[in-house]
């Protein structure tokens, strides 16, 4: 049965802002954007950050997602974040919670912010070498324990490699803790793809239905995952309206195959490493 694509093309409900490719994980087997200690915040200046975000506030656009990367190494990320909370948006933080400052936490305990995170097992050494980094399951287990006694808005995406993974295990955990999981499988993207080109059957069907997403270097992709659809130039160049307008920006849609309306996947969702935390059933497509 042919699906007519209805989406509109010229404004975005949810946008996406990878602010950094810093990160003080490594993800070796994963990462869409392979990020890492070693790498920066990109080409786009805090100034172009702000710029943005007011534009994506007269598209109409309601919320922003800040993501990298790990968004809170970014030395705007407190300001950023203000900044869209001042302008009426509603703010969602990707963030590894490997560590948080206190004035972040400050941040997330705010109604109009939302916290997403990654989680891989309930066993640490498992969480541990998925994520290259010795400790990082007590810093973010427990950091998720301090989330939900501040009353944050909280989800949990654990990114399934398989192999015998306790994921399941991991997602009853987080469940026994009251808070929102999924479980999804890794994606062939970035690390993940093991030198492979990617392909659009490894994306969820649902990019740029609402959404989009500004990579570090200002270009524009239909999501994170599909930063290799990433439109020619840059917000930096040209503003986000004219972009989203462009004919580049209609033929990565176009390359996107669509999901039936029945499809749970809704118009929040952001990956989580090389996940969807909206998670649910929409699963990639191939």
């Amino acid at each position: 049965m042919t699906v007519l694509d209805t989406r509109p093309t010229t404004s975005v409900d949810f946008l996406s802002l990878e602010i950094t490719s810093s990160c003080q994980l490594t993800c070796p087997g994963q990462c869409y954007a392979e990020a890492g200690p070693t790498k920066g915040h990109g080409s786009m200046t805090t100034d172009d950050w702000h710029r943005l975000i007011d534009e994506a506030a007269a598209l109409g656009t309601s919320t922003v997602q800040f993501i990298g990367g790990e968004p809170t190494l970014h030395p705007g990320f407190t300001e950023l974040v203000e900044h869209a909370l001042r302008v009426g948006l509603h703010v969602r933080v990707h963030s590894n919670l490997y560590k948080v400052r206190a004035e972040h936490w400050a941040l997330f305990e705010d109604p109009r912010v939302s916290v997403a995170t990654s989680y891989y097992s309930d066993v640490a050494a498992e969480h541990d070498a998925v994520t290259g980094r010795n400790g990082s399951h007590a810093a973010t287990h427990a950091a998720i324990i301090e989330a939900v006694e501040r009353k944050v808005k909280l989800r949990v995406a654990i990114v399934d490699h398989g192999d015998g993974q306790r994921a399941q295990q991991a997602r009853a955990e987080m469940e026994a803790l009251g808070v929102t999981a999924s479980v999804d499988p890794v994606r062939p993207v970035g690390r993940a793809a093991g030198g492979l080109l990617p392909s659009t059957s490894s994306l969820c069907g649902r990019c740029a239905n609402g959404k989009a997403a500004v990579l570090p270097d200002g270009r524009v992709a239909p999501c994170e995952i599909g930063r290799f659809l990433a439109t020619a130039g840059t917000v930096r160049e040209r503003p986000l309206a004219s972009i989203l307008a462009s004919p580049e920006w209609a033929q990565a849609r176009a390359s996107v195959p669509a999901r039936m309306s029945a499809d749970p996947c809704g118009p929040d969702c952001g990956p989580s490493d090389d996940s969807s935390s909206g998670g649910g059933s929409c699963g990639p497509m191939g």
